[in-house]
């Protein structure tokens, strides 16, 4: 990337740079022509008011000796000068030995005009400028004169080559500090990319985690996304790990069983019930961790769901099942309250929660239920208070109860999941859990607070 950047730049300052520089070579030569042709015309005028004429209009040359140049007295030296008239001609000294072209008779009218390049038989000089200049005299019926300045273009040229060399040598100058300038901004501006490709480097290498560094404004939505995506890759290999340890543990007391059922099969009947009753119970927790696992997350902004009537159908189960025990739950539910989630995740919580309650508890188990209300929230939050009579959990035993795999009784049947289920789910949805013991009923209590929605 570097490099491609770096490449089109330097075309372009080429491409830049070449045009700045011949735009400036035809001003300069434009310049310097112009600078010749005004030049040769002040020439014309100042040697126009040194001619002087008889009475009989033959031309005084000996008069013309205040030359506006030095050249016009030098041999060859570039700048020429010849006057024509019907009452004589006159040549500067610069052109003695040689012949200057015979010009066409002047005629009245003509305008001033230059000509060239052209060749005069004077030597050296190749490309001559010409400027041609007709006037009349101030004699009555005089012809009119012919005054022309040539002058050598080779010192134009050696300007123009001059003034190449130095243009194209100072270009070359900038471009190559240009070139390095731009090199070393490059390399400035694209330093955060280095950082990011080598952070990514050692993420594939293992030797960090997450994109931690603070990248530019551009950037961070690049490193925000990459480090989404390995929360996310995580969190499933986590998910994933879970509920494999949940399975093999949940699947653990069965296979004692079943093998222990095999090892003593004396009732050929009873085996096969129990067989059946611990294959039933294995189909069951396959088809549970299954479903958990495809649950891997919720919608934001569900519709409400009302909390009542799940609990109410929760609650009428767990009667029917512990009726020997006479366990009764009572509800201080507000008619009001709403989960803002998945049901299958209100049925987990109030499931799971209840039935502990209902497991541990003596004869009672009391349901709170009511929302939490924000003054800017758009949807309220949720309260959950579950209580027992039982024997309650002692204060050092709560972080070891809401651990992985762990149950507050081994004697009592249980896969010591439950926990690990509706931490996850509290989790997912901001929330917070808190055990401790009932004030009320004596046994423990359960208190899971749901955030309202902005």
């Amino acid at each position: 990337m570097h490099a491609r950047q770096l490449i089109a730049a330097s075309f372009g300052l080429i491409a830049f740079l070449g045009l700045t520089g011949i735009a400036l070579d035809k001003a300069f030569q434009s310049s310097l022509v112009n600078n010749m042709e005004a030049r040769m015309e002040r020439y014309a005028l100042a040697i126009w008011d040194e001619v002087n004429f008889d009475r009989n209009g033959r031309l005084q040359t000996g008069a013309i000796d205040n030359l506006p140049d030095a050249r016009f007295n030098n041999f060859r030296s570039g700048l020429y000068a010849q006057l024509d008239s019907a009452g004589g001609s006159w040549q500067s000294e610069s052109v003695k030995l040689f012949s200057l072209p015979k010009p066409p008779a002047p005629r009245i009218g003509i305008p001033p005009e230059f000509t060239g390049p052209i060749t005069l038989p004077i030597g050296e000089d190749s490309s001559i400028k010409a400027y041609r200049y007709t006037a009349s005299t101030q004699l009555e019926d005089a012809p009119p004169i012919t005054l022309r300045i040539y002058e050598s273009e080779e010192e134009i040229f050696k300007q123009i080559a001059e003034y190449r060399k130095s243009l194209w040598g100072y270009l070359g100058i900038a471009g190559i500090l240009l070139v390095l300038v731009q090199i070393a901004i490059l390399r400035w501006s694209l330093q955060p990319l280095r950082v990011l490709e080598t952070d990514m480097k050692a993420l594939q290498d293992g030797r960090q985690q997450r994109l931690e560094k603070i990248y530019p404004n551009e950037l961070r939505p690049i490193s925000g996304s990459i480090n989404a995506l390995i929360d996310s890759e995580r969190s499933n290999l986590e998910l994933s790990r879970n509920t494999l340890a949940d399975l093999a543990h949940s699947l653990k007391t069965p296979l004692a069983v079943l093998q222990s059922e095999i090892e003593n099969a004396d009732d050929p009947a009873a085996f096969k019930s129990e067989v059946y009753a611990q294959v039933q119970r294995m189909n069951d927790i396959v088809s549970y961790q299954l479903s958990r696992a495809a649950r891997s997350g919720h919608a934001l902004y569900s519709a409400p769901v009302d909390v009542l009537p799940h609990a109410e159908s929760i609650v009428q189960s767990l009667e029917k099942i512990y009726q020997s025990r006479g366990v009764l739950c009572e509800f201080e539910v507000d008619d009001k309250s709403q989960f803002s989630g998945e049901p299958g995740d209100l049925q987990e919580l109030l499931g799971n929660f209840l039935e502990n309650a209902f497991k541990w508890a003596k004869h009672r188990v009391l349901l709170t239920v009511k929302p939490i209300y924000e003054p800017a929230a758009r949807r309220p939050g949720l309260y959950l208070c579950i209580e027992d009579d039982g024997k309650g959990i002692a204060p050092e035993d709560i972080p070891k109860i809401l651990q992985r795999g762990v149950r507050g009784d081994e004697r009592v049947q249980g896969h010591g999941i439950g926990m690990a289920i509706v931490q996850d789910i509290i989790r997912s949805y901001n929330g917070t859990l808190s055990v401790d013991r009932s004030s009320e009923l004596g046994g423990a209590r359960f208190t899971i607070r749901l955030p309202c929605l902005n």
